[in-house]
């Protein structure tokens, strides 16, 4: 299984509270709502850059509202598939991991959120883990580890 880890972010909550936030998947709910006003997209622009396209940010936009939220799981149709992908929380310790796995998806794929105490409130690391071939993991791993970075930061960022 490939390993793809982030960079530890510091976050200015107790874990308690990321852990909280984060371990009940139907709180990421609001970050629908929050999408939809166009003062937080001009937010979004400049936190981005040039890195993401105007087409790419309505593209997440669209993608978000067609999610399906749950307190245990995050469901996207994806079209491409044909079917809907659904990210699970697997396992819960409190408040230090939340555990996830991909079902439905043609890989198998984990992905572990770890807190741990920090100086200013907590440290955050986020690992994925994904049952990839040679091939495969030769053409996608190094977009697999930019996007678990910015997973990474974009949880780091949300108001605990």
């Amino acid at each position: 299984m490939a390993k793809y880890e982030s960079s530890v972010k510091d976050i200015y909550a107790t874990p308690e509270r990321v852990y909280e936030r984060l371990s009940n998947l139907s709180n990421l709910e609001s970050l629908r709502e929050r999408i939809q006003d166009p003062s937080t997209l001009d937010v979004l622009r400049q936190q981005v850059g040039e890195k993401v396209t105007d087409e790419q940010l309505e593209g997440f936009r669209k993608k978000l509202g067609e999610m399906v939220f749950t307190q245990d799981t995050v469901t996207i149709p994806v079209e491409q598939l044909g079917c809907d992908i659904t990210l699970a929380i697997v396992e819960r310790e409190e408040p230090k991991l939340i555990k996830l796995e991909l079902q439905g998806a043609p890989i198998a794929a984990n992905l572990w959120i770890q807190l741990l105490p920090g100086t200013a409130g907590c440290r955050m690391k986020v690992t994925l883990g994904a049952d990839l071939n040679f091939f495969i993991k030769q053409m996608v791993g190094k977009k697999l580890q930019t996007g678990v970075e910015r997973l990474a930061e974009m949880l780091s960022m949300l108001p605990y």
